[in-house]
C-alpha cells in the first residue's frame, strides 16, 4: 500500500502562492512517479488574513500542525503590516513552538547558473550551513528603557544552552558524515569578541568531536567565514554556527550559489514536523506578474522529499531543477528566466 504523508501548505503572502503552487506541482509529479500519496491541506495564515482578523495565528494552529509529516511554506511579508508582525507571529512562532531548532541551508552552484564570483563553478560552491535556529538573538530575551528618550536604553541579549548548542552540533555532524564530501565540520563563530557565548559553543564542539573521529574540524571567525566564502568557497564542506551568524552567511551563500530565486531551506525538528520555504520572501512587487522564479519553491520541497524519506524522488527533482537551468532559463532572475513562472514549473515536471 501505498505511503501517504500529510502536508500542510501554506501559501502564504505576495508571490508565495505563486511559488508555492508550482512546488505543489512538482511534488504531485514526483509523488505518482515513485508511489506515494500526499493528504494536501491549505492554510491561509498571512498578512491577507491578519489583515481582516487582526491574529497572525490561531489559538489552535500549533496543535494542528503538529499533526503533520511536514510543512510547505511559499512565504510570509506583507507590504500593508510593518515588518516584525507577521515574521514574529507567524515564522518564528512556529520554529520555536513546533522546536524547529535546525535551519539546513544549501549552498549550491548548478551547471549554467551565474555567480558573482570570478572562475568559481559548481565544483567550488557546494556546502551546507546548518545554523541554529530557537535560541541566540532569535530568542526575544531583553527589553527597552526610557524609550522614545535621549536616556532610552535597548538590551538585546543571546540566549546559549548547552542542551541547544549540543544537539544542534551533533546535527551537523551527523548531517556532514552523511553527507560524504569532504568529511569536515567548520564551526563558525566569534570567540575574539563574544567570549561567553562562543566559549560554550567552542568547547561544546570540540567535546562533541571526539565521538566523531571520521570527521575533520575546524573554526573560522564570522568575518572570516564571510572573507573566505567569497574568496575561496571551495574550503567549505559544512558550516555550523548560531541563529545570527547563520541568517547572515545563508544570504551571503544564497547570492554565490545564483541568487534568491534558486535557494532553498528548511526549518529541522528531526523528532517531530518540520518547516521547508524558499529563501527569497514574498515579492510583493511581482505578485500576479507569473513571472518570478518559483525553482527556490521547487526546491524547498525537494528538500523535504530528502527529509522524509524519499531519496529517489528527491534526487530525480534536482536532476529535473539541474536540467531545466542547465538547458531552459536564461536567467535566475523574475522576468528575465524566458519563461512564465507556470512554464518553469512545467518544465521542471517533465523531467521529473
Amino acid at each position: 500500500m501505498a505511503k501517504t504523508y500529510k502536508i500542510a501548505v501554506l501559501p502564504g503572502d505576495g508571490t508565495g502562492p505563486e511559488v508555492a503552487a508550482e512546488g505543489i506541482k512538482i511534488l504531485k509529479a514526483a509523488a505518482q512517479k515513485f508511489g506515494f500519496k500526499l493528504a494536501l491541506t491549505d492554510y491561509d495564515f498571512g498578512g491577507e488574513r491578519y489583515k481582516r482578523t487582526g491574529e497572525t495565528l490561531p489559538d489552535n494552529a500549533i496543535e494542528e500542525l503538529k499533526q503533520y509529516d511536514a510543512i510547505f511554506l511559499g512565504a510570509i511579508g506583507h507590504p500593508d503590516i510593518k515588518p516584525g508582525i507577521l515574521e514574529k507571529g507567524i515564522l518564528l512562532k512556529l520554529r520555536f513552538a513546533l522546536d524547529q531548532y535546525i535551519n539546513l541551508r544549501p549552498v549550491k552552484l548548478y551547471p549554467s547558473v551565474e555567480t558573482p564570483l570570478r572562475d568559481k563553478g559548481p565544483k567550488e560552491i557546494d556546502f551546507v550551513v546548518v545554523r541554529e535556529n530557537s535560541e541566540g538573538l532569535y530568542a526575544g530575551a531583553g527589553g527597552v528603557l526610557k524609550r522614545g528618550s535621549p536616556d532610552e536604553v535597548a538590551v538585546q541579549e543571546s540566549i546559549n544552552t548547552r542542551k541547544g548548542v549540543e544537539r544542534c552540533l551533533r546535527f551537523a555532524f551527523e548531517y556532514c558524515r552523511k553527507r560524504n564530501k569532504a568529511k569536515k565540520l567548520t564551526l563558525c563563530g566569534k570567540t575574539n569578541v563574544l567570549t561567553f557565548a562562543f566559549d560554550l559553543w567552542e568547547r561544546t564542539f570540540y567535546e562533541v568531536a571526539k565521538e566523531y573521529t571520521d570527521i575533520k574540524t575546524d573554526y573560522a571567525h564570522v568575518d572570516a567565514t564571510c572573507m573566505w566564502m567569497v574568496k575561496n568557497p571551495e574550503w567549505f564542506d559544512v558550516i555550523v554556527t548560531d541563529n545570527m551568524f547563520g541568517d547572515i552567511i545563508t544570504d551571503l551563500g544564497a547570492m554565490i550559489q545564483g541568487g534568491m530565486g534558486i535557494a532553498a531551506g528548511g526549518n529541522i525538528n528531526p523528532e517531530g514536523v518540520s518547516m521547508f520555504e524558499p529563501i527569497g520572501g514574498s515579492a510583493p512587487k511581482y505578485t500576479g506578474q507569473n513571472v518570478i522564479n518559483p525553482l527556490a519553491a521547487i526546491m524547498a520541497g525537494q528538500m523535504m522529499l530528502d527529509t522524509l524519506g524519499e531519496e529517489r524522488a528527491a534526487q530525480a527533482v534536482e536532476k529535473a531543477v539541474m536540467k531545466v537551468v542547465a538547458d531552459k532559463l536564461k536567467s535566475m532572475s523574475a522576468g528575465k528566466m524566458g519563461y512564465t513562472t507556470t512554464e518553469v514549473g512545467d518544465l521542471v515536471g517533465s523531467f521529473v
